[in-house]
């Protein structure tokens, strides 16, 4: 299997199609009353899952160009991490506008008492970080620095999907098959991580 420059650019093509395409599809299902029955909750739900599932995407790159031996395709690994963060940014917007009606006060009790959000927003920080030093011009200025930052993914990683188990009531098996998969994810990396943790 071989991926050229120009594969490169259809798949590309491809990934924005296929993250987009929710976005649109949630859109659509608000604006004609297929939210659910309680739509601010679809939506919170749609939109976090929407970032854990494009986490997912962005830590499989690796794996898949290592072991098919594609390098171009690390090319994309930036491009689906954005998609993360637009996703968690709808995520959390959808959570203070529609949830708590921008009531910052009650924001920082609900911190207090959910721990769950507390590790979302902290997710989300690190999301931030990492969408705000992605393109190459401030990736050359912070020099070595820039690789150091962003490997703080694997919190994100392991943050996430706490997030979710933690935020749920009653239904817990699909926050376990997320916990399962960041799991491999990270387990996968085991050499790198723990060198990682060696240094500090």
């Amino acid at each position: 299997m071989r991926l050229t420059p120009r594969g490169l650019w259809w798949l590309k093509a491809l990934l924005h199609l296929l993250f987009l395409a929710p976005i649109i599809a949630l859109v659509l299902n608000v604006l004609s009353d297929n939210a659910g029955g309680d739509p601010v909750q679809y939506i919170i739900h749609y939109t976090g899952m929407g970032a854990l599932n494009s986490l997912v995407a962005t830590l499989l790159i690796s794996p898949i160009a290592k072991g098919f031996k594609l390098g171009l395709l690390l090319q994309s690994r930036r491009m689906i991490g954005l998609y993360a963060f637009v996703y968690a940014s709808l995520h959390i917007m959808a959570f203070i506008s529609l949830d708590l009606l921008f009531a910052w006060g009650f924001l920082v009790e609900e911190v207090i008492k959910r721990p769950y959000i507390l590790v979302g927003a902290i997710t989300y920080i690190v999301l931030l970080l990492l969408a705000l030093t992605s393109f190459s011009g401030i990736k050359k200025k912070m020099g070595r620095h820039w690789q150091g930052l962003h490997n703080w993914v694997y919190l994100a990683a392991v943050l996430a999907p706490i997030h979710f188990y933690w935020s749920v009531k009653s239904e817990i098996i699909e926050p376990s098959i997320y916990l399962f998969i960041f799991a491999i994810l990270l387990l996968l990396r085991r050499e790198k991580l723990m060198k990682l943790f060696q240094r500090h």
